[in-house]
């Protein structure tokens, strides 16, 4: 840890506290004809403005408020990207309680512990998603009031749910204006649990501090102004969209809204991109690989000239990352984090002017693969197995730790030994859990995550690199790398592929996309073609479910 030092008392207004309220109330007070666009649940576009959405938000906090919601309390949202979720990204703080970001793809068992262990007294869910709620409820007995948002009226919606109440009829009833109270900084905001990790799921709680420092962070990081149009693509029940709706009010961007989606609505996100003029948007590989698939079958290419797409949940392929700038001039730019960070704490947007004449075409897209610069703000260590600082060299690897203002210190209410607190935390700082190193020209590329890394002879290899290496071959449409134990070796990496089923990759053919990038011993030898890669309910490849189902490899 670190000593304070305290100097001489300034004279700032170091009391006036930092929270969603006064982002909400600057943008609508400044820019209330600032548009925000949003796909109702018809599938139709309406769209409102900032002035619209605080007078809304105003009667939501009025509504929570009369059901008896005080602060501290959790209000869970069960929900899609829709302008409702929105509205209650800024109400549910606004009085002082806690927006517990509900994941609508968790197990009812992972839900229901969620639900339970954040104490949620009140469950704002949309109509579509009455069949999760009513699982939900037999586990989660401690919610009192299920808030179904619908156009319908409640005597039209069928819900075997007890202690309902109609969310459009209660807010109808408030005034539109609400005597906000001044929200202490450091009082969290919203929680988010950690998914797709061995044993239960963990909360972090956002204070509104951190979420207000990090959205100025992050909209200098990705160059965000009210010129630009950002479209929360990225799951609003997952680490607060990555921070999108807090940066993209902060700089009273429009904002543009898809409501329900899924993975296969392809079509949808692309035309709303091209119609909304959108510059920002977050998404995973897995959503932006089928979004330029889908380009390249257009007679005429959108011009995405503007447009920077943040990649995250994995790095982006290079290949990916090429059609998107060859086929639509958009820039697809690689962000780090997790939901332990709020979650950004690294961006690779544009390229530093010192390196501009020193790389080639190629080194200029290779370095597009790392993870970027760390955002100001955030302390960044690379470390060995005994917790020694290794150099920023571009060579040594070791575990990448995080320390700053939007970086959690501890999960809530999670009681463990001082050996297991020491696993996750180290001086201060926050064990990510990945493999990482930084170059002398300040950049982080991540290698792997600890637990994927394939220990193969005594030697590293990056699951990571190799994957994204698998991806540049053309037959291949997603891929995968794990360690399996060997009896010899110890691990040998196995490439698990999905190829074109009228043209099927072969090992011969991904180990030679893999030479000169991988030594030899390196290469794989063995390869899976499967129909789909097991992901997380976030979008991450579930490694855990690959390992078990190919870990008799070897002993055959």
């Amino acid at each position: 840890m670190y000593e304070l030092v305290t100097g001489m008392p300034a004279t700032h207004g170091d009391h006036y506290q930092l929270n969603t309220t006064t982002l909400l109330r600057h943008a609508a007070r400044t820019y209330p004809e600032q548009e925000i666009a949003y796909r109702d649940s018809n599938g139709q576009w309406q769209r409102y403005t900032y002035a619209d959405c605080w007078q809304r938000s105003a009667q939501i906090a009025g509504m929570l408020s009369s059901l008896g919601a005080q602060p501290g309390d959790v209000v869970g949202v069960l929900d899609w990207n829709s302008v409702r979720h929105w509205e209650l990204y800024w109400a549910i703080p606004g009085i002082g309680a806690v927006m517990l970001q509900m994941n609508l793809r968790l197990a009812t068992e992972d839900l229901g512990y969620v639900t339970n262990h954040a104490n949620a007294r009140f469950v704002c869910v949309d109509e579509t998603l009455l069949p999760i709620a009513e699982k939900l409820a037999e586990v989660a007995t401690g919610v009192e009031k299920w808030i179904v948002m619908s156009d319908k009226p409640l005597d039209q919606i069928s819900t075997s749910l007890r202690n309902v109440v109609h969310f459009e009829d209660l807010v109808r009833a408030e005034s539109t204006t609400y005597d906000w109270p001044m929200i202490a900084e450091t009082s969290a905001y919203s929680a988010c649990y950690t998914t797709g990790t061995t044993g239960a799921p963990k909360g972090v709680y956002y204070s509104h501090r951190g979420i207000y420092l990090h959205s100025s962070s992050l909209a200098l990081a990705v160059r965000m102004n009210r010129e630009d149009a950002v479209m929360m693509i990225t799951p609003m029940f997952h680490a607060s969209c990555w921070g999108l709706p807090q940066a993209a009010v902060m700089t009273a961007a429009k904002v543009v809204l898809p409501g329900q989606y899924s993975a296969e609505d392809t079509g949808m996100l692309v035309d709303a991109i091209v119609s909304e003029n959108v510059t920002v948007a977050p998404g995973a590989p897995a959503i932006f690989q089928p979004m330029i698939n889908y380009i390249k079958t257009l007679d005429d290419y959108p011009d995405l000239s503007k447009a920077r797409l943040i990649c995250g949940a994995t790095e982006p392929p290079i290949s990916m990352m090429r059609d998107f700038y060859d086929y639509t001039g958009a820039d697809v730019i690689h962000g780090y984090g997790a939901t332990e960070t709020t979650p950004m704490v690294a961006c690779n947007l544009g390229m530093k002017p010192s390196l501009a004449d020193k790389l080639s075409e190629e080194e200029r897209w290779d370095l597009k693969r790392y993870q970027g610069l760390p955002l100001s703000g955030v302390d960044f260590r690379i470390v060995d197995a005994d917790n020694k600082d290794l150099p920023h060299d571009g060579s040594a690897q070791g575990e990448v730790l995080l320390r700053g203002p939007w970086i959690i210190e501890k999960y809530h209410n999670l009681q463990e030994s001082p050996e297991e607190s020491a696993a996750r935390f180290h001086e201060g700082y926050w064990r990510s859990g990945d493999v990482g190193m930084i170059s002398d020209t300040g950049y982080l590329k991540l290698t792997d995550r600890i637990k994927d890394v394939v220990k193969s002879g005594g030697e590293w290899i990056s699951s990571i690199d190799m994957e994204n290496a698998i991806l540049g071959h053309p037959k291949v449409r997603d891929a995968a790398v794990v360690g399996i134990s060997h009896p010899k070796w110890q691990e040998r990496p196995v490439a698990i592929v999905v190829t074109d089923p009228a043209d099927p990759v072969t090992l011969a053919e991904v180990q030679e996309v893999l030479v000169g990038k991988f030594a030899k011993w390196q290469l794989p030898d063995h390869l899976e073609i499967v129909d789909v890669l097991p992901r997380t309910s976030v979008g991450k490849l579930d490694k855990k479910v690959m390992r078990v189902q190919y870990g008799d490899l070897y002993e055959q």
